[in-house]
């Protein structure tokens, strides 16, 4: 991406502010053995720079703020869900839309439904919430990125795709009638939150509607997808990103979305599909446990938010600022030595803790060792995508196998932080490296069967 000056202009004036959470080495220190080792569990006022997650941290916009003032809050057909139904049908094309308080709720109703024992869930790699909403229904969740989607020293244009050849062959050997559900994660987030090109949701689109297996998207991140095919894919540059946003729903089934991402709100999500049957029985399964299909958990205004979002995040200048952003951050920790995942994703830079930290095993979680270590030296909170979060544990022993990847994920949230808060983080990661070999390893005390991550307790090696 070609950008004239060294300085990147935020295409919007900040109106208002928060404190951050300044901390001395000594107290983190305390806070870091008090929290077990799990980030999750620290206060948010004792992080400086919060790169947890980009879920739910976005700063909103005036017009969204004004949306939050108009919200309807009736109960049962609130002008607000009307006002959320129309952009999400327009930008996508499905005629049944259920929202829901995030995305994992989506998950959890869609998988309820159509999941089970015997069936098995098919994407280019299943984020952690997808994976055990579906492993939940006792299915089993099959990731196939392409090869060099693990190659992440080595820069490569679309390594979010899926394995087509993998796909083929997974449907013959599973069986269609087995499989009720491909998705496509759109970016990758598991795999550096790298984006899916426009010929590969095509060709996957054309494999399952020759075996009548609906494809969603997850579509968390769908705008940081597109502005990706509008720089990277062919024929695409001199198209709108609504333009390019449409097409990419258009070759889809469906989508599920947790919108505390490119729908820029703090809480909020939903799915939308064609398969009416489907959404008959997941309004049924929505009002026993998030509330009336028209509201799904959420406020009247939240839902004003996110329609305003929806519409934001396709803006060109935004995008163009988002990408740029994360890049930067990319390119200054190259600087310094740190592997990373080659190129940066569009929400995040992930480093490569098992080559940064090669004298921790994976028992030993190099990743979160590197993720304790970043907030002991500068405050920084960031998260392990690794063998905490993906690890599975031997039946026999007890002992966590390796996950593929040993990942620290260093998530920025959209419209928070400026160009020197980059700065910030490449300084005190450059600091980290020359120091490395003196990062220890950590061991798991307690972990719950699913998403243990979250309230895992830690302690070091």
């Amino acid at each position: 991406m070609s950008w004239k000056w060294k300085t990147i202009i935020e295409p919007f004036k900040i109106k208002s502010i928060e404190p951050l959470g300044f901390t001395d080495y000594e107290e983190r220190k305390k806070v870091l053995k008090e929290s077990e080792y799990n980030l999750f569990k620290i206060p948010a006022d004792k992080v400086l720079i919060d790169l947890l997650t980009d879920s739910g941290t976005a700063a909103m916009s005036s017009e969204q703020w004004s949306g939050i003032m108009r919200g309807d809050e009736s109960y049962a057909g609130a002008r607000s869900f009307y006002t959320f139904e129309k952009v999400v049908k327009d930008l996508t094309g499905y005629k049944e839309v259920i929202p829901t308080h995030q995305g994992r709720a989506a998950e959890r109703i869609l998988f309820s439904i159509i999941g089970g024992k015997d069936k098995c869930f098919i994407a280019n790699s299943h984020f952690d919430t997808t994976r055990a909403n579906a492993e939940a229904t006792g299915a089993q969740a099959i990731d196939l990125p392409v090869s060099n989607a693990f190659d992440f020293s080595k820069p490569a244009l679309f390594k979010g795709d899926m394995d087509t050849v993998l796909l083929e062959k997974t449907i013959k050997e599973k069986g269609a009638k087995n499989i009720p559900l491909v998705i496509l994660t759109v970016t990758n987030n598991s795999l550096g939150g790298q984006p899916v090109s426009m010929n590969n949701i095509k060709e996957v689109s054309r494999i399952c509607r020759q075996n009548k297996i609906p494809l969603f998207l997850d579509a968390a991140r769908f705008a940081e997808n597109v502005y990706f095919i509008k720089l990277c894919e062919a024929g695409y540059a001199n198209k709108s990103t609504v333009q390019i946003a449409k097409e990419m729903f258009s070759y889809t089934d469906g989508c599920l979305m947790s919108a505390k991402k490119d729908a820029l709100v703090n809480i909020g999500g939903f799915f939308a599909m064609n398969n009416t049957e489907w959404a008959k029985k997941a309004r049924e399964v929505e009002i026993l446990g998030e509330g009336f299909p028209t509201y799904g958990g959420l406020a009247g205004r939240d839902l004003e938010a996110m329609a305003q979002g929806l519409k934001e995040v396709l803006d060109e200048e935004y995008l163009k600022y988002r990408i740029k952003s994360v890049a930067y951050l990319g390119e200054g920790l190259k600087r310094h030595g740190i592997p990373i995942i080659e190129p940066p994703g569009g929400h995040a830079v992930y480093v490569d803790a098992k080559k940064f930290l090669p004298q921790i095993d994976s028992e030993n979680l190099p990743g979160q060792a590197l993720v304790c270590a970043l907030y002991l030296e500068g405050g920084i909170r960031s998260c392990e995508i690794g063998s905490l979060m993906f690890g599975k544990k031997d039946p026999g022993n007890g002992k966590i196998l390796p996950a593929p990847m040993e990942l620290v994920r260093l998530a920025v949230p959209r419209r928070v932080y400026t160009q020197s808060h980059m700065d910030y983080v490449i300084e005190v990661l450059g600091e980290l490296a020359k120091n490395k070999n003196s990062i220890q390893g950590l061991k798991i005390l307690e972990m719950a069967a699913y998403l243990g991550h979250f309230t895992a307790r830690l302690a070091p090696v």
